[in-house]
């Protein structure tokens, strides 16, 4: 992850809010993968050692955090994987990124959720006044 991307999750009622945020669009939508992430396990104790590829196209921002989020949700179910590195591209809507992860193991990533999707609930994608981008939603767990 780049060192000026960030990353936190707030709580919201039963679900989890992700937020990433960063210098650009593409480092804020890897800040909420990792916050998404974060729902799940500590993000440092899963090794990036296998890259998935995820593709995704929207028309609007907004929705393609939704879509980028629920990518990951599937390649996360399918491989039974987690992932704790992200590199993002974007451009006119769509998003191309590696993910780079591990297959989940109970014993050392202990995970104390499931992330089953992204909801449209405090859904924000927006360019902040101080120059930061700013990518938020909830996931549903």
């Amino acid at each position: 992850m780049n060192p000026g991307t960030r990353w936190e999750t707030f709580a919201h009622e039963a679900d989890v809010g992700v937020r990433g945020s960063g210098a650009t669009l593409a480092e804020a939508f890897a800040g909420a993968a990792t916050a998404m992430t974060a729902a799940i396990c500590d993000p440092a104790r899963i090794a990036p050692h296998d890259a998935v590829i995820v593709d995704c196209t929207a028309p609007d921002e907004e929705m393609l955090l939704v879509d980028w989020l629920n990518a990951l949700v599937y390649e996360m179910a399918t491989r039974h994987m987690l992932f704790s590195r992200f590199e993002v591209t974007i451009e006119d809507h769509h998003l191309s990124a590696i993910a780079w992860g591990e297959p989940v193991d109970v014993a050392k990533h202990q995970p104390a959720a499931e992330v089953k999707g992204a909801s449209f609930c405090e859904l924000a994608v927006r360019h902040a006044p101080d120059g930061q981008w700013l990518a938020q939603c909830v996931v549903d767990v």
